[in-house]
Parts: C-alpha cells; structure tokens; sequence
C-alpha cells in the first residue's frame, strides 16, 4: 500500500511540474504578442503629420473659375485676386492661399442679468412672437486674419448657435481684404508697417470710428472687440475715437470695417508712400 501512494504523489508532481512548463510557455508567447510595436520610420511620419491644406485640396471640388485655378496652381497667391479685382465665391480659396489663418468670434451679445448686468455673449439672441410661442434667433460676428496685412469679418444667423457661427467663419472668409499698414505718426516715423499711415474714419448707423496712427509701443487704444479685428490685420499701434451709440456692438464692428475699406480707397503718390512706409497686404517675415 505505501508503495502505490509514493507512486501516486510522484505522478502528481510530474503533472504539476508539466502545468508549469506550459504555462511558462504561454506566457511567453502572451508577452511576445503584447510587445511594444516599433516606431514609424520618419518618413511615414512625415506623410502622416501633413499640413491641413493639403486636406483641404484633396476632398475640395471647385465650382467656380478661380477655385479651380487655385487648385491647379494657376494662382499661388491671394495678392494676384485682389489685384484682378476677382470676387471669392468659395472659402477653400482663402483656406488654402492663406494657411496661416486665424479665426475668432466677437461678443455682440449679453446673457440675462439684473439691471442689465448680463455678462458679455459671443450670440446675440433675438425672439420673433408668433401664434405658435416665441421663435429664438442666433447672431455672432467671426474675425479671420494672418496678422500679415489681410483680415475678413463675416456676420452669421440662424435658429441655432452652431449654423450661425459656420455661416458667420464662412462670410468671413469670403470677405478677405487687404490692408495697408504703415507709421503716420510724427512721434515715430520708423516707417515699419506696426500702424496705420494716417488718420481714417468709418459710419454705420449712428456710430462713427476715428482711427489715427500711434507711434510704437502704444498699444491698442481701442474699444475690445475692434482690437480683435485690428490684430488680426497686423495693426498693433492706434489711438481711436467713437462718437454715437457704441453700446450697439454690431454698428461699432461695422464701422470699424468700413474705416479698414477707407484705407485702401485713399489714393497716395510715391513720395508719401515711402516716405510713411505704406505696405499693402502681407510682409514676408525675416528669418532668424
């Protein structure tokens, strides 16, 4: 009898050291599934991390005469347009002459608060009284600029807050404009394009926009929601004046609009172009 159960506790350890030898063996083959996959070579990386306008072109069908132009590469720059006096029916233009575009929203609106206290919206809210009950509206202003010389403000609105912000960031980018740039101020004269080169008004309603040249290092003296229009231009030295109801958020950003198209409608010799130091539309950035 002893001999049966020393035989039976020799075959249990066999089997035990067997279970242990294959579960070894699993888990290394587990481990050499779950390794750690091996680093893309830098080209394919490259292919991957490809600017957006290349994207832009790929799934982008122009419907008019420039759009494909531009996609052939007929035209390279948003300069060669505006020089022809072409108009931008499609946004991809802009999307693609300008890759370093910027894009912000304006606050035109206030939320609901005592005594008008409300804090400050990017969507003004309007309602429409019907049988039904009250139908609400969105409206937002978008901002678009290189900070080099081109800048485009566009106004949306729809029943909701997402259609009205796509529509306003659409106008916006069908609205770009160049923008002369320059020092008119007889406190600096560096002739570098940090300004304007003189002293340019804009109306809309009852509100009236005074632009002047500052000298450098004075900041933007300006009510808030024109300076996000203006950086985005590349202006970064002004003084202003306003007169009117400026409380009507909307009137003031057009104004300020209409005073950037009075820039350029201004005629100037060459004597006070170099003499101001006028630049139109964009500067090529030196390299350090």
């Amino acid at each position: 009898m002893p001999k049966k159960e020393d035989n039976k506790k020799e075959d249990i350890e066999e089997k035990k050291e067997e279970t242990t030898v294959e579960g070894e063996e699993k888990v290394e083959t587990t481990a050499k599934d779950a390794e750690i996959p091996v680093e893309k070579p830098s080209e394919e990386i490259k292919e991957a991390a490809k600017p957006a306008q290349n994207a832009t072109l790929s799934g982008w069908n122009p419907a008019t005469d420039i759009g494909k132009k531009v996609k052939s590469g007929e035209i390279t720059s948003f300069a060669e347009i505006k020089e022809k006096g072409l108009k931008v029916m499609e946004p991809e233009i802009t999307e693609v002459l300008l890759p370093e575009l910027e894009s912000d929203l304006l606050l035109i609106g206030q939320a609901k608060g005592k005594f008008g206290g409300g804090q400050r919206r990017v969507f003004k809210q309007t309602q429409k009284k019907t049988k039904e009950g009250n139908k609400p509206s969105f409206a937002t202003f978008a901002v678009v600029g290189n900070s080099n010389g081109y800048v485009g403000v566009g106004y949306g609105k729809s029943k909701e807050t997402v259609p009205a912000r796509e529509k306003a960031l659409r106008n916006a980018k069908l609205s770009v404009m160049k923008i002369r740039r320059g020092c008119g101020s007889w406190q600096c004269e560096c002739k570098q394009p940090h300004s304007i080169p003189f002293e340019v008004s804009g109306k809309c309603g009852s509100v009236i926009l005074k632009l002047m040249p500052a000298p450098k290092g004075t900041g933007m003296c300006v009510e808030p929601e024109c300076q996000k229009v203006l950086r985005l231009a590349g202006i970064t030295d002004i003084w202003s004046k306003s007169l009117g109801q400026t409380k009507t958020k909307t009137n003031l950003i057009k104004a300020c609009v209409d005073a950037l198209h009075n820039l350029n409608r201004m005629k100037i010799s060459p004597k006070d172009k170099e003499m101001l130091g006028i630049v139109e539309g964009s500067i090529k950035k030196e390299e350090n």
